[in-house]
């Protein structure tokens, strides 16, 4: 699994995916942060990843289309899947290197912390529990987005299915309550407000976890028929 992080992460950085991925958002994450402090005037920490989790919805797909559709266009895929590593080896190398390039991008926004710290006197608590809750949420995403590009080897159409789902989830709890219990959105909230609820985490692992093993399931459904 190592070998396949390793690999995934010289991917991200030895391109301009990784770069574009972080540069995109922290530009819109830093509009968001302009838009607080000299609009708003505000000093909180936890209003720009509350207003900032909407960026996910459109950047991830840029770190997860090309996990597998890639793979499966250019035919190299089945080396992958026949190799001596493990399909559950494979799906979560890609997956914990995806993670480790969202951790940098989380890391970077500290700096937004730094100058908010210069105004004011911003809750370190609630920034750790928002930060948390956060990535859980991050997390959630980029295991969706890695789904949609396993079943589908057109790298368009697994980012397009990505956002779509993601903006159903985002939207949908407007139409009829009983569909905020889908909103990953709606669940990070109270991280943002400081709050560590144990069965928001619960979903947003839940979440997480039941869409690495539908990927699991597509690769390894494939490699028996191969």
């Amino acid at each position: 699994m190592f070998a396949i992080i390793k690999k995934e992460l010289k991917s991200y950085l030895l391109s301009p995916v990784g770069y574009v991925f972080i540069g995109l958002f922290l530009l819109i994450f830093s509009i968001f942060f302009y838009i607080n402090i000299y609009q708003y005037q505000s000093v909180n920490f936890e209003n720009l990843f509350y207003n900032g989790s909407t960026i996910l919805t459109f950047i991830v797909p840029v770190l997860t289309m090309r996990m597998f559709s890639e793979e499966r266009k250019t035919g190299t895929e089945q080396l992958l899947i026949t190799s001596p590593r493990s399909i559950t080896a494979i799906v979560l190398g890609k997956f914990f290197a995806a993670a480790i390039v969202m951790a940098i991008t989380e890391l970077f926004t500290l700096m937004y912390f730094a100058i908010l710290s210069y105004f004011g006197k911003p809750s370190i608590m609630v920034a750790i529990t928002t930060l948390i809750g956060f990535f859980l949420l991050s997390l959630a995403y980029i295991a969706f987005g890695m789904f949609a590009s396993s079943i589908t080897e057109n790298q368009i159409v697994a980012s397009v299915l990505t956002i779509g789902v993601f903006m159903a989830m985002w939207f949908l709890p407007y139409i009829n309550e009983i569909f905020g219990l889908f909103s990953l959105i709606d669940k990070f909230e109270n991280f943002s407000y400081g709050i560590i609820s144990i069965s928001e985490i619960i979903t947003f692992v839940s979440f997480t976890l039941m869409f690495i093993l539908f990927t699991i399931i597509v690769l390894q459904r494939r490699k028996s028929i191969k």
